[in-house]
C-alpha cells in the first residue's frame, strides 16, 4: 500500500503511511511528521510515497524506505548514539535522526544529550543542497552541532567522528566497505544495500556484537543509486 500513499500534508503522508501499517514507530511517524518533506525535495507534489531525483545522480528516497530506517535503527539509538548516514543526499534522513536523537533524550527525562549525527556525501553542491535544506528546516541542527556534513568519499566512512552506534548507507555497494564495518562500535547495526549497479540489490543488515563478531542478515531485495566518489 506504499505505492498509493499521498497527501497535500507531510502530516498526511506519514498518517497514511501509518494507517497500512508501513510505519509501526509511533516515535519514528513523529520524527517523519516533524520534519516537512517539501523542505528536502524541491518538487511540485513532495508528499507522495516515491523517491525524487535530486540532481548529481542522486535521489531522496520514498517516504516508505526512511521510515524502514529508522525502525530497523531504532533500538540501537539512544540520546548519546553516533549515528552515521552514508549517502545523505538532501539530509532528510540525517534530520529525522537527528530529532529521534532529541526525542530518546526527552523520552528518558534529558534536557541536553551528547549523541549527534554525521552526514557524508561526496558531492559538493548536495553538501551545499542539505546544508541548505537543513538551514532551513532548523538551524539548530548544524549550530548545536548535533548534524555535521561533510563531503568525502562515503565507502570510506568518517572515522574522525566514531566509531558509530548505528550507520544508515543510503547508496547501493557493489561489496561491502571495510572501513564502515570497523567504524561500527561493538553492540551497533548498519544497514546497507548491497549488489550491482542498475539491477536488484540486497538490503543488508550487519551487528557487531559485544565480542566484534560480525553478524549478516539479508533483509529485502531493493534498487538504489550506486555508492560512489565524486570521480565516477
Amino acid at each position: 500500500m506504499a505505492w498509493r500513499s499521498q497527501s497535500e500534508t507531510n502530516e498526511g503522508l506519514i498518517s497514511q503511511l501509518q494507517e497500512y501499517g508501513i510505519i509501526k514507530n509511533e516515535m519514528v511517524a513523529n520524527v517523519m511528521k516533524q520534519t516537512d518533506r517539501k523542505l528536502y525535495c524541491r518538487v511540485a507534489y513532495p508528499y507522495v510515497d516515491r523517491p525524487y531525483s535530486i540532481g548529481y545522480s542522486a535521489t531522496i528516497s520514498a517516504p516508505h524506505m526512511h521510515a524502514f530506517a529508522l525502525e530497523n535503527l531504532f533500538d540501537f539509538i539512544t540520546p548519546e548514539s553516533k549515528i552515521l548516514d552514508v549517502g545523505s543526499g538532501s539530509g532528510f534522513l540525517t534530520a529525522c535522526f537527528a530529532r529521534l536523537l532529541k526525542a530518546q533524550a526527552e523520552k528518558a527525562g534529558k534536557d541536553e544529550f551528547s549523541g549527534y549525527v554525521v552526514g557524508i556525501e561526496h558531492h559538493p553542491k548536495l553538501v551545499e543542497f542539505s546544508i541548505g535544506n537543513l538551514n532551513s528546516d532548523d538551524p539548530k541542527f548544524l549550530d548545536d552541532g548535533k548534524v555535521k556534513i561533510i563531503q568525502g568519499d562515503g565507502r570510506l566512512g568518517c572515522e574522525e567522528h566514531g566509531p558509530y552506534d548505528a550507520i544508515h548507507v543510503g547508496a547501493a555497494a557493489v561489496e561491502v566497505p571495510d572501513q564502515l564495518l570497523k567504524q561500527l562500535k561493538k553492540n551497533g547495526r548498519m544497514v546497507i544495500p548491497v549488489g550491482p549497479q542498475g539491477d536488484t540489490q540486497q538490503m543488508e543488515q550487519f551487528d557487531k556484537t559485544e565480542t566484534g563478531e560480525i553478524k549478516k542478515k539479508t533483509l529485502m531485495s531493493v534498487v538504489y543509486v550506486p555508492l560512489t566518489d565524486l570521480d565516477a
